[in-house]
């Protein structure tokens, strides 16, 4: 695949990371709290993200607005805790666009995408304090299907069948 256009929506277009995003996921990052990585680890990031999707077919995606034209956060499947064959749906957007519903627009874009795969269903795990992204899947239909702890605290993992 080319750095083009993947998947679009009214109001994003969603496509496969490129060198020239590095400062984009590098401010993301950052956003986190957890300090600023250097462009040399987001450059490895982006890379291990493409050699990810060559061999799974599953991708995180940069969204940018289509009216404004900006890069506002990721979306796409992972293998994360999951599989391949039922992979998870994991996004995060810049702050500054949070509540806007451009997080439940490009989930929505990529469980259409999922569905059109075969998949028969996807899963998704977030932090039980990060209430905004359970009001989110629980949107899109997920349902919790469990709780587990770690060492960062408890974690919840939702599920959804697709048609």
């Amino acid at each position: 695949m080319n750095g083009g256009a993947v998947l679009g929506t009214e109001r994003l277009t969603m496509r496969l990371w490129t060198e020239s995003d590095v400062a984009d996921l590098r401010a993301l990052v950052a956003e986190r709290g957890d300090g600023t990585p250097t462009a040399e680890d987001i450059r490895g990031n982006i890379a291990a993200q493409l050699a990810t999707t060559a061999r799974t077919g599953l991708a995180l995606l940069h969204i940018q607005r289509r009216a404004e034209g900006d890069f506002i956060g990721y979306c796409g499947l992972i293998v994360g805790r999951a599989t391949v064959e039922e992979p998870e749906i994991a996004y995060e957007l810049l702050r500054r666009v949070h509540g806007l519903g451009y997080a439940t627009e490009a989930a929505r874009a990529v469980i259409d995408a999922a569905t059109a795969t075969g998949r028969r269903r996807l899963w998704s795990t977030v932090r039980a304090w990060n209430a905004p992204s359970l009001r989110v899947l629980e949107k899109l239909g997920f349902h919790r299907d469990h709780v587990t702890t770690d060492e960062r605290g408890e974690l919840v993992w939702l599920t959804r069948s697709l048609p």
